[in-house]
């Protein structure tokens, strides 16, 4: 298992310091997911030549490597310009991370939930055009689900990665969004089976609970989309049904800790998930191996 670090908290850090940071914190491999200076959200990616050789420099000095790299395009948006300007940026980000020597790249659905049908053909229309590249290139591609996408379910996104029928497409667990998948870790994940290949790992709490009044948003009857990524321990995700589960599962692929509510505490949180993840990995494998 490779255990992962999105660095976004560290967003602010030279490119080029950034796999210090990382080693320092005891990971040797990062998720490198959008920043402004490299491959920005929705927009064409930025890194050159130039750019992208002085990080693999830093990658190999630090002894840290890219396990995969998260773009976030509008690929499935009802918008026409839009998506083929996505699948253009998606393609110069795919170049960017063959060259960068990674295999993998992760990413949600996109699209609106409130015209479910009409992002799921886009989304399809994009994967006719980019699903070859994938293939060609030898990248693995893991999905999400996501909320405020045209697919927040886990077993409705599970289904969609089977309809793909691709062995480069994969399922990506996200913890954090446990709850606007349906609320059922060892469930999404047994379902998934062997296209479960990717986790994200922070805390969230259920905006289900209290009737739905945990969170009131204003006007009522909002659309919005709440959810956290805290560190473990501060919400409710069921941190014993998951690691339990992976265990199970003998679960072999990328674990990404992708806190995102600590700016000011950075560091300290990206040591304590790294050791909460380890303890935990620890003790569940002991218990596996004595059962």
């Amino acid at each position: 298992m490779q255990l992962t670090l999105d660095p976004y908290m560290f967003r602010r850090v030279p490119l080029t310091e950034l796999p210090d940071v990382v080693a320092e914190l005891g990971y040797k491999y990062i998720e490198l997911s959008p920043r402004e200076d490299f491959m920005p959200f929705f927009l064409h990616p930025r890194a050159d030549r130039e750019t992208i050789s002085a990080f693999k420099s830093a990658l190999s000095a630090a002894g840290v490597e890219v396990a995969t790299v998260l773009p976030l395009y509008r690929w499935s948006g009802p918008d026409e310009d839009e998506r083929q300007a996505a699948v253009r940026y998606w393609k110069r980000a795919i170049e960017i991370t063959v060259e960068l020597g990674c295999s993998v790249m992760n990413s949600e659905f996109n699209g609106r939930p409130e015209r479910a049908s009409v992002s799921e053909s886009q989304f399809w229309r994009s994967m006719e055009e980019l699903l070859p590249v994938f293939e060609r290139e030898g990248i693995q591609l893991r999905l999400e689900p996501h909320p405020d996408d045209f697919i927040e379910d886990g077993r409705a996104a599970v289904d969609m990665i089977r309809g793909i029928n691709s062995a480069n497409v994969s399922f990506l667990y996200c913890a954090p969004h446990t709850f606007h998948m349906g609320g059922d870790i060892g469930g999404i994940m047994e379902y998934a089976g062997p296209l479960l290949t990717h986790l994200h790992v922070a805390d969230s709490f259920d905006h289900r609970a209290s009737s739905g009044l945990r969170y009131i948003v204003n006007p009522p009857g909002s659309p919005a989309r709440v959810h956290q990524h805290l560190d473990i321990g501060q919400g409710e995700v069921n941190w014993e049904e998951f690691f339990e589960t992976l265990s199970r599962l003998a679960f072999d692929g990328i674990m990404t800790v992708c806190v995102f509510a600590w700016e000011e505490r950075a560091r300290e949180s990206s040591l304590f998930m790294r050791e909460q993840i380890e303890s935990r990995i620890r003790d569940w494998d002991h218990l596996r191996l004595a059962g």
